[in-house]
């Protein structure tokens, strides 16, 4: 039964917001939620802006997260920030394998994975992001593609480590672009990865938390939150 997953809506700010933008955007959504939400709420912040945010945000049921990290605890990698340092900040979660990061900054599997495992690691939950693009969406290898991507993962952590986690299914043709995987298109691809997953572990298939995220807006959200997957 899908009622015995929660509900979670994620916003993925990128790399957008002065800080008088990100403060000020921070208040409308406080303000605009009810004392109870009926889901968990997560914000993607620019990590710049991460001790701002976390202060506007701990009286509230908002929960913060960052875009990136490195799998690293410390060392001479210029310009990053390890996983170890978002623990100062109460995050509580981290994108790993957006599609932005594996085509813009060579993120590869494994890298994913290391960041994966870093985050289970100093107890903050990893969001696994995967998809397909459009070509391979046409040539219907759409289940393959995410699969491995999944399985690049499993593999360095098993598949229990996926108990607490959240898988999301971004179609890297619909991210940004304003073209949206309908909600059928959606529930099909959520439907046969937790079919997948079952094969490996059904508990974890049953109770696993598959976001979908690829132009999702205020127009089609109730319809793809409807869906049972």
């Amino acid at each position: 039964m899908s009622s015995i997953r929660k509900r979670v809506i994620a916003g993925n700010w990128k790399m957008n917001c002065s800080r008088v933008e990100a403060t000020r955007l921070v208040k409308d959504i406080i303000t605009s939620l009810k004392a109870s939400p009926m889901a968990e709420i997560l914000i993607f912040v620019p990590s710049i802006h991460v001790a701002d945010v976390s202060a506007l945000i701990k009286e509230t049921p908002i929960k913060l997260g960052v875009q990136n990290a490195h799998w690293e605890h410390k060392g001479a990698f210029t310009g990053e920030i390890s996983v170890s340092m978002l623990q100062d900040y109460q995050v509580s979660h981290l994108l790993v394998g957006h599609s932005e990061r594996r085509e813009m900054f060579a993120d590869n599997d494994e890298q994913v994975a290391k960041k994966f495992a870093a985050a289970l690691k100093y107890d903050i939950t990893p969001i696994l992001c995967i998809g397909e693009t459009l070509e391979q969406r046409q040539q219907g290898t759409t289940l393959k593609v995410l699969k491995a991507q999944c399985q690049a993962v499993i593999d360095v952590v098993g598949v229990k480590a996926f108990q607490d986690v959240i898988v999301a299914y971004e179609p890297i043709w619909a991210i940004g672009t304003g073209e949206t995987a309908t909600p059928q298109q959606a529930q099909q691809v959520h439907s046969e990865l937790r079919v997948w997953f079952a094969k490996q572990d059904a508990s974890i298939a049953q109770n696993l938390q598959i976001l979908y995220g690829g132009s999702m807006n205020a127009t089609n959200a109730d319809a793809l939150i409807a869906q049972p997957d």
